[in-house]
């Protein structure tokens, strides 16, 4: 008990004093490094010297690293189940990778400090806990006043249709009986969050539908409680709102959801296509019948005895050329959002339990620089990892795993025109095939450097009538001479370019790869959206998937 593990974000003076020399041990277990601090009061001495006011020092931050790839209720269930003494956490959320919690008894903490690294996902990958004294949480600190509560209840009284079991709460900080009192309720916070969802599960227990629009919320983890509290909701409205990742709706994956609304929020924007912006609340709610209003055609549900892709066609090309032009739409797309600067937009192109694996050719123990280094921390040569148990650690499992690992690869600009496509097996629920090609890093140290790529996807077919990425695996390699000088030599000018700026030649030139089309066309449709790219890139795959661009604006991929 009385040594606690470092909390990875916190940062000690390299000058400390002797008696707190620090002894470093690494754990081959997911590479996690973790600092023991030797000569360290226990927990308990540590409270009596932070405790101000009888109360403070009683408390415990508890701290998951990279704890936001795992769902809530799992997670929660998996540290109770180990802890020895059973406790409640309070102000759970999230921090950039992290996981935290707070608990008040020191007891509690040190429990909680022995079962880091007792826990397994299920990559087998062991979870460590650090435990670190704490001020009072912020929705403790800041909890409302029994008069508080009681108004906060008649209002939402108010606001409660018996006959519908639905509860109206939308702009619910102006309410007059509120501000009437000076009672200020922003939902933002955990305090007012949490004493909403406590009046809810105390008052209305068979709660359906619940009207949560135009209160400016721009996060969820304080209403992720709510699939404990009010497991009944059916009908959820989240418009109108400040929601900018679908990642934040992932929290409440709990909730069986039928109808939802989410209009009116910049994630909505987020998406090139209707069809995946349906998908990718599907993801969350798979139930989902409803959204923002309209009919959702039922849940298209993948099995064995579902044949779903083309079938494999001896007498005709027909079945091929369909496939073929399947898949290079899906690439124009794919690379599109990954050479946009943010790759969260392909969370919906992956399944919920895809997997993914990058390999290098880059030697670590090769004494000379490599410009691959950004690569070689995610490597799984098996060749040159001398740790095989390293080999599962780095495979990246579940689309949000997935696209984070990508987020954080060089930002890049690929040629699609070098694109070498072959489609090598297909069946009627799936189908394999690799791409080859080059692309260049357009940011950082390496920047303007060319890279050659082979990429092999698994795919299966989804219920916009597109595909489905269940494996991915990428292997990167610096390119060849020859590679980097006929790199982007396919790109074309034409007179009309130097009466552009120079950011807008470059913007043409960007789009041109990413899209696929040629300089004219991709400067027309630049144009057309008043050179906003964002835009332009949703307005091209919308006309795309409607045919309504013409072949000859295209360059030709092999």
């Amino acid at each position: 008990m009385g040594n606690v593990q470092e909390d990875p974000q916190v940062r000690h003076t390299p000058y400390s004093t002797r008696c707190n020399k620090r002894r470093v041990k690494r754990h081959n277990e997911g590479h996690i490094h973790i600092t023991v601090w030797k000569g360290r009061k226990n927990l308990k001495k540590e409270v009596g010297e932070n405790t101000q006011d009888g109360t403070s020092g009683s408390w415990f931050k508890i701290t998951i690293p990279y704890g936001r790839k795992y769902d809530k209720a799992w997670l929660m269930n998996s540290i109770q189940s180990h802890c020895s003494v059973p406790f409640i956490p309070v102000d759970f959320h999230y921090v950039k990778n992290q996981a935290r919690f707070f608990v008040q008894d020191v007891g509690t903490a040190s429990a909680l400090k022995d079962i880091s690294y007792r826990i397994c996902d299920d990559e087998n990958r062991k979870i460590s806990i650090f435990v670190n004294p704490s001020t009072v949480p912020y929705s403790v600190r800041y909890k409302l006043e029994p008069e508080e509560m009681e108004q906060l209840k008649l209002t939402m009284n108010k606001r409660y249709d018996v006959s519908q079991q639905a509860l109206d709460l939308q702009s619910l900080r102006f309410d007059p009986d509120l501000v009437g009192h000076d009672i200020d309720i922003i939902l933002n916070r955990r305090n007012c969050m949490a004493a909403t969802l406590q009046i809810i599960e105390e008052n209305f227990p068979e709660l359906l539908s619940l009207n949560l629009s135009n209160n400016k919320l721009y996060g969820l983890d304080g209403l992720s409680d709510i699939i404990e509290m009010a497991p009944t909701i059916k009908v959820l409205n989240l418009s109108k709102n400040e929601l900018n990742l679908v990642w934040e709706l992932s929290k409440m994956k709990g909730l069986k959801l039928e109808e939802l609304w989410l209009e009116g929020n910049p994630l909505c924007d987020t998406f090139p296509d209707q069809p995946t912006y349906i998908s990718a609340i599907r993801d969350c709610f798979p139930k989902l019948l409803r959204l923002d209003g309209q009919e959702l055609p039922p849940p298209v549900i993948i099995d064995a005895d579902t044949p779903c892709l083309i079938k494999p066609c001896k007498e005709s090309y027909k079945g091929s050329e369909t496939l073929k032009s399947l898949v290079l739409q899906f690439l124009q797309q794919y690379y599109l959002i990954y050479d946009s600067g943010d790759r969260q937009g392909l969370l919906g192109a992956y399944h919920d339990e895809a997997c993914f694996s990058l390999a290098i050719s880059f030697n670590p123990e090769d004494p000379a620089p490599s410009s691959l280094c950004e690569y070689s921390k995610e490597s799984r040569n098996m060749k040159k990892l001398k740790d095989l148990s390293q080999c599962v650690q780095l495979l990246k499992h579940t689309n949000c795993d997935i696209v984070c690992s990508l987020c954080v690869l060089p930002k890049t600009q690929h040629d699609l025109s070098s694109l070498v496509v072959d489609m090598w097996f297909q069946t009627e629920k799936m189908l394999c095939f690799s791409v080859n090609g080059v692309f260049k890093e357009v940011e950082g140290k390496f920047q303007g450097s060319v890279r050659a790529f082979t990429r092999t996807f698994i795919v299966t077919p989804a219920s916009n009538s597109s595909l489905c990425i269940v494996n991915d695996e990428l292997f990167v390699r610096d390119a060849t001479p020859g590679e980097t000088q006929s790199a982007f030599s396919n790109q074309e000018t034409f007179s009309s370019m130097p009466t552009l700026s120079q950011e807008q030649q470059e913007m043409v030139h960007a789009f041109s790869t990413q899209s696929g089309m040629k300089l004219e066309w991709s400067q027309k449709c630049l144009q057309d959206n008043e050179w906003n790219y964002t835009r332009a890139g949703q307005v091209f795959t919308v006309l795309q998937k409607e045919s309504k661009i013409p072949e000859e604006a295209f360059k030709q991929i092999t």
